[in-house]
C-alpha cells in the first residue's frame, strides 16, 4: 500500500479542457499533489451552424469544483485562442494570472472591458524567470510566433519535467526580437523530460515555415510596385510585428497611414505603450484626415483579414463603412491565411471588393506562426522526451504530430492522443488515461454565457432551414370549449399572400385535432397541443415534405 501512494504522488495529471477536437479554445490543467495549474485559457469562434453565438469559451467545471487548489493561470502569448476566455473564467476563479509584458498588456484590455482589471492578480514574467507555486515550478522560455513576446513553458514537479511549446515556431532571423532559444530546449533534454506538449497546427506540413523576413520583403516591393495606388492591408490585430513591417514600408515610401478596426486600435495602443510597435514620427493620421491627401500616400491597416461580417474591412466590402469606401484601382492586401471554416467568408469579401474595382493580394504577403515538420523534428531532437501528447489542432493535426513523433523514435504506446477531458497520469515508470472530467464548449450570445445550449441551437437551425407556424387557440377555462380560432400565423416558411390555400387546410387540420381532442374529453392542455402539432406536422411533411417549426399558443379566456 504504501509504494502504491509513493507512486500515486508521484504522479503529474494532465487534463485538456480545449484545445484538442479544433483550432482554438486552448486550456490544460495540470495536477500534483494537492496544486492545480492551468495553461492558456482562449476562446474559438463559432462555427457556420452555430446560429447567433458570438463566442465559444471553454467548460471550465472541473476548476471551479476545485477552486480552493487553483494556484494561477500561466499564458503562453496573446492571441485570443489562448487569452479570450480569461474574463469569463476569472470571474470564478480569482486567482493570479502570469504572462509575458505584451500578453499581460493585451491581458488587461480584456478585463478591463469586463470590469475586472482592479480584482484580478497579474504578475509580468520575463523569459528565463520561473515562478514558485508549491508543488510546481513554471519557467517561462522564449519563442518565435506571429505575436511578440511567445513562450513556451517547462513544468517542473518531482514527477518530472513537462515542456509545453504554446504556439511557435522557429525563426532563426526574426525581423524583431530575439530567436528561440533553443539551448535551453536542448538543456532541458539533457536533464531529462517527461513529457512534451507540442504545437501541432502546421504537423502536416513538410520543410519549414518561412522567416518573417519574406513578408518584409514582399511590402517592400508592393509599395514600390503600386506608388499611384491606395494599399489597404488586412492583418490580425495581434500581429504586432507585422502591423510594425507595415508602418517602417509606409514610412520609407512617404506614406500617411490610417488605423481602422476597434481591435486594432486597442492592440497598437498596448503594443506602443509597451515599447513593441515603434511608430514612425508624423505616421499615423485619422480617417477624416484622407482628404488631405492623395490615394498613393495613403496605407489603410484594417482588421477583417478572416472575412468577420462587423470587421472593417467587411464593412467598406459592403460599402456600410461611415469614413471609407472602396475605389477602383484599390490595391487590398490579405496579409494572413483563413482560418479552417472561414474560407467561405473570406471568399465573400474577396468577391465584394473585387466587383468595386479594388485588386485583391495575398501571395507571399503572410508566413505562418507555427513549426513545420523540420522544425517539429528539431525540438523532439533537443528536447528528447519519454511521452508525447499533441496538443492545438484538429484530431488530423494530432495524428500528425502522432506520427512525427514516433517517426523520430518515440514508441507509439507513448504518445498520447487525447480528447478535452480526460485525465492523463504521468510519472517515470507508466503513463496512461486514468479518468474523464467535464469538459466541452459553452456559447457566449451577447451578455448571456451558456444560456443557450444544444437545444436551443437546434431550434435556431430549424427556424433558419424551415420557418415557423404559429397556431393560436382561445378556450372557454371552465367548460373547455374553443371559443376562438384556431388562427394561423407562418413566419419564413411560406409566401403567405399566395399561399391562402395551403394555410386555409393547415386550419381544417388544427380545426379537426381540436374536434377530435374535444370528442375525447381531453382538457390537458400539454396533450390539446402536442395532437394538433403533430397532426400538422404529419400533413406538412406528407405534402410538402418540410418540417417547420411548429408552436401552439393556447389563450385562457
Amino acid at each position: 500500500m504504501k509504494e502504491n501512494n509513493e507512486l500515486k504522488q508521484k504522479s503529474v495529471k494532465v487534463i485538456p479542457l480545449g484545445g484538442l477536437e479544433k483550432i482554438g479554445m486552448n486550456i490544460t490543467a495540470f495536477e500534483f499533489g494537492e496544486s492545480i495549474i492551468v495553461v492558456d485559457c482562449g476562446i474559438s469562434f463559432p462555427e457556420d451552424d452555430m446560429l447567433g453565438i458570438d463566442l465559444v469559451i471553454p467548460n471550465t467545471t472541473y476548476l471551479q469544483e476545485n477552486k480552493e487548489r487553483v494556484k494561477a493561470f500561466f499564458i503562453t502569448h496573446g492571441h485570443e485562442d489562448h487569452i479570450g476566455a480569461l474574463p469569463y473564467v476569472l470571474k470564478d476563479l480569482n486567482v493570479p494570472v502570469y504572462a509575458t509584458k505584451l500578453t499581460q498588456g493585451l491581458i488587461e484590455l480584456k478585463l478591463k472591458e469586463h470590469n475586472l482589471l482592479k480584482k484580478t492578480r497579474r504578475k509580468t514574467v520575463k523569459h528565463g524567470h520561473s515562478i514558485n507555486l508549491q508543488d510546481f515550478r513554471v519557467e517561462f522560455i522564449k519563442t518565435n510566433h506571429s505575436i511578440a513576446d511567445a513562450s513556451a513553458l517547462a513544468i517542473y514537479t518531482e514527477a518530472g519535467t513537462i515542456v509545453h511549446t504554446g504556439d511557435f515556431k522557429i525563426d532563426y532571423t526574426p525581423l524583431f526580437g530575439d530567436a528561440i532559444d533553443l539551448p535551453k530546449f536542448a538543456e532541458l533534454g539533457k536533464k531529462g523530460v517527461l513529457a512534451l506538449m507540442c504545437d501541432s497546427t502546421n504537423a502536416q506540413r513538410p520543410g519549414f515555415t518561412v522567416s518573417e523576413k519574406m513578408v518584409a520583403n514582399t511590402f517592400n516591393r508592393l509599395f514600390s510596385e503600386n506608388s499611384s495606388n491606395r494599399i489597404i492591408v488586412a492583418t490580425f490585430a495581434s500581429n504586432v510585428d507585422r502591423v510594425q513591417q507595415i508602418m517602417n514600408t509606409a514610412s520609407i515610401y512617404g506614406r500617411k497611414v490610417v488605423i481602422q478596426g476597434r481591435s486594432m486600435v486597442n492592440v497598437i495602443q498596448v503594443a506602443s505603450e509597451l515599447g513593441y510597435i515603434k511608430i514612425p514620427e508624423n505616421t499615423i493620421i485619422e480617417a477624416e484626415q484622407m482628404k488631405n491627401y492623395p490615394d498613393e500616400k495613403i496605407v489603410i491597416v484594417t482588421t477583417g483579414s478572416q472575412g468577420e461580417s462587423m470587421a472593417a474591412l467587411s464593412r467598406m466590402a459592403d460599402s456600410s463603412h461611415k469614413s471609407i469606401s472602396i475605389k477602383p484601382g484599390d490595391q487590398i492586401v490579405f496579409s494572413s491565411t483563413p482560418i479552417p471554416g472561414n474560407e467561405k467568408a473570406v471568399s465573400k469579401v474577396i468577391n465584394e471588393l473585387a466587383r468595386k474595382g479594388a485588386e485583391i493580394i495575398y501571395q507571399d504577403t503572410h508566413v505562418s506562426g507555427h513549426a513545420c515538420q523540420e522544425e517539429l523534428k528539431l525540438i523532439y531532437a533537443l528536447v528528447r522526451p519519454k511521452y508525447v501528447i499533441p496538443v492545438h489542432g484538429e484530431y488530423k493535426h494530432l495524428k500528425a504530430q502522432e506520427k512525427l513523433a514516433v517517426s523520430m523514435g518515440i514508441p507509439k504506446e507513448n504518445v498520447f492522443v487525447l480528447q478535452s477531458g480526460n485525465v492523463l497520469e504521468l510519472s517515470k515508470e507508466k503513463a496512461g488515461i486514468t479518468g474523464q472530467v467535464k469538459a466541452g464548449e459553452i456559447y457566449v450570445d451577447g451578455l448571456g454565457v451558456g444560456d443557450v445550449g444544444n437545444v436551443v441551437i437546434k431550434d435556431r437551425q430549424n427556424l433558419s432551414e424551415n420557418g415557423l407556424i404559429v397556431v393560436t387557440i382561445g378556450i372557454q377555462k371552465t367548460t373547455g370549449e374553443v371559443m376562438s380560432g384556431p388562427d394561423i400565423v407562418s413566419r419564413g416558411f411560406v409566401y403567405v399572400k399566395e399561399s391562402d390555400n395551403l394555410m386555409n387546410k393547415i386550419k381544417v387540420i388544427a380545426e379537426k385535432s381540436l374536434d377530435k381532442c374535444m370528442q375525447r374529453k381531453i382538457r390537458d392542455w400539454n396533450k390539446i397541443k402536442s395532437m394538433v402539432r403533430d397532426d400538422i406536422n404529419e400533413y406538412l411533411w406528407k405534402e410538402m415534405k418540410r418540417n417547420p417549426m411548429i408552436m401552439t399558443i393556447i389563450l385562457e379566456l
